[in-house]
């Protein structure tokens, strides 16, 4: 028996053609279904945004970090309560469009809440909050009890 490429037929399907037709396939689904208008541009994050956040925990403190551009520190509520720091706010849409239609709209507007549980170690009641350039940054300071001590060893 000897192999002979002009009998075989390959069939190769594109993975990224099937993947765009899921998605074709999900959004119809799920059109109509959400908020927003729908259609092809509809999305399952449409009217909701969680922007990103970095939380590092030094010896001295634990240092929050939140985007959040275009907004105001008018626009955003702190609070630390039992423990867990809470930051919620809401981006509004300007929305001034008065001599042409929107082509594609990619930013996310709406309300946003995130909630972080702190570690025992750090003090509630010392807090330092800085807005500037679209970043949020909070600095809660541990302890003083919670804060690693060097201690002297005598050798005698």
């Amino acid at each position: 028996m000897s192999f002979s490429p002009q009998n075989q037929t390959v069939v190769w399907k594109n993975p990224f053609f099937e993947m765009e037709k899921l998605h074709r396939d999900l959004n119809h689904f799920f059109e109509g279904s959400l908020p927003g208008k729908g259609g092809a541009e509809s999305s399952l994050l449409a009217g909701c945004w969680s922007p990103a956040v970095d939380v590092v925990d030094t010896k001295e403190k634990v240092i929050v970090k939140v985007d959040l551009p275009g907004l105001k520190k008018e626009d955003i509520d702190v609070s630390i309560e039992n423990g867990v720091l809470t930051i919620r706010g809401e981006k509004k849409q300007e929305i001034e469009h008065k001599n042409g239609d929107v082509l594609r709209s990619e930013r996310y507007y709406g309300s946003f809440y995130r909630a972080f549980t702190l570690p025992s170690s750090v003090d509630a009641g010392k807090v330092n909050a800085r807005f500037e350039d679209g970043v949020l940054e909070l600095s809660v300071l541990k302890k003083e009890e919670s804060k690693p001590r060097q201690i002297k060893i005598d050798v005698k």
